[in-house]
């Protein structure tokens, strides 16, 4: 029996590169090297034929350690709810007024970066407090 250790998220979207780029600074992620061959991504894209060109893009976890992520274009757009979202851990370990503070200051950087808050979710005994968010195009995560 076979034992996956690796997984890849992808993303349906309408921009491939902006909203990789946008996960690159929420997880200090980072764009890996271009194929070979190729000096730039930009030369790589340009290789394409036309219907090709901008429709995939990657970010990596510089260490290795997380997962890669994976963004298609798709010409249709968000119209429901995500049913498998992202839980952006910013305040593991961190209760009460300390965690909100850290969720609040990693929610204005997000929200500069083009995030939009969505709602805080107060601690209510069972779970610690998060915000609810969105990304660039709209799809939902929790900042954690």
């Amino acid at each position: 029996m076979t034992s996956i250790k690796q997984f890849q998220v992808t993303f349906d979207c309408a921009e491939p590169e902006r909203v990789a780029r946008f996960w690159c600074e929420v997880l200090g992620y980072v764009v890996p090297p271009p194929p070979e061959g190729f000096a730039t991504w930009d030369e790589f894209n340009g290789s394409l034929p036309p219907e090709r060109q901008g429709a995939a893009f990657v970010c990596m976890d510089p260490t290795g350690v997380g997962p890669r992520m994976y963004f298609q274009r798709v010409p249709e757009g968000k119209v429901v709810k995500n049913r498998v979202h992202l839980d952006v851990r910013a305040g593991t370990g961190l209760v009460g007024e300390e965690r909100l503070a850290t969720l609040e200051a990693e929610c204005a950087r997000l929200v500069a970066l083009g995030a939009v808050r969505v709602q805080l979710l107060r601690a209510d005994g069972v779970n610690e407090s998060c915000i609810l968010m969105q990304d660039i195009e709209g799809n939902e995560f929790c900042l954690d």
